[in-house]
């Protein structure tokens, strides 16, 4: 086999975050009565809440804002989208949000059945996620994943953010893998395929949305099961 060490990125790769985190607002609208409050509408909140939750990681991952500020204040901006001014009330969501989302299940289709088919050919599975450590572990306990993965390099464990380099030297440093024998599977073109190819390891784009690619991975693929082609 030409690579030995798969490193996967966790959110939006193997994790539905999308699913997931729909369920847990819808849940946390109900609770909240945030109907009466004058979020009139939970898709559009939803669809805010996608809107400034991306903005925020964005800028997470280039190191413009820290980590609590992006809990918080995804909730503070998309209220302020319906002009609620309620900093407790932001404040009370994100931490019922971070309470309550790793707990979801929800996984990409095809996501067991293809960890179980690399784990059966001898691969070594890791995650590099920029997601914060505790959370993910979580997610990776209560979704039934947890068991194929040999180590998980979060941002807080390696003290940086991917795309940077230095994660993924941790992350190999740590594995005993070389980026030679090494490959980096992820959804988001910025942190995953570039940050792969910064640390020299050939990539797949798992493109589950489709889009036009403007970093050029290894190889692409629309679907987890698509692997089976490559690895």
């Amino acid at each position: 086999m030409k690579y030995k060490h798969l490193f996967f990125d966790l959110d939006h790769t193997l994790w539905d975050f999308e699913t997931n985190a729909r369920e847990t607002l819808s849940t946390l609208y109900q609770q909240h009565a945030l109907a009466e409050r004058g979020v009139h509408d939970f898709e559009l909140f939803f669809e805010r809440y996608n809107f400034h939750n991306n903005r925020l990681w964005d800028r997470y991952t280039k190191g413009y804002i820290k980590q609590d500020e992006l809990r918080w204040k995804r909730q503070w901006l998309t209220l302020l989208d319906f002009k609620i001014a309620d900093e407790p009330l932001a404040r009370e969501l994100s931490a019922r949000f971070l309470d309550h989302l790793p707990y979801r299940k929800n996984l990409f289709p095809y996501t067991m059945e293809i960890l179980q088919y690399l784990q059966q050919k001898g691969y070594a599975l890791h995650l590099v996620t920029n997601g914060f450590d505790s959370v993910q572990h979580c997610k990776l306990e209560h979704s039934g994943i947890k068991s194929f993965f040999g180590e998980v390099v979060t941002s807080e464990k390696s003290n940086s953010l991917k795309p940077n380099k230095e994660i993924f030297d941790y992350a190999m440093a740590l594995t005993g893998a070389t980026a030679a024998t090494s490959i980096m599977i992820g959804d988001n073109l910025d942190a995953d395929i570039q940050g792969g190819i910064n640390a020299g390891m050939d990539t797949i784009f798992v493109n589950h949305l489709g889009i036009d690619p403007h970093v050029q991975a290894t190889y692409v693929v629309h679907d987890l099961k698509a692997l089976e082609n490559i690895l």
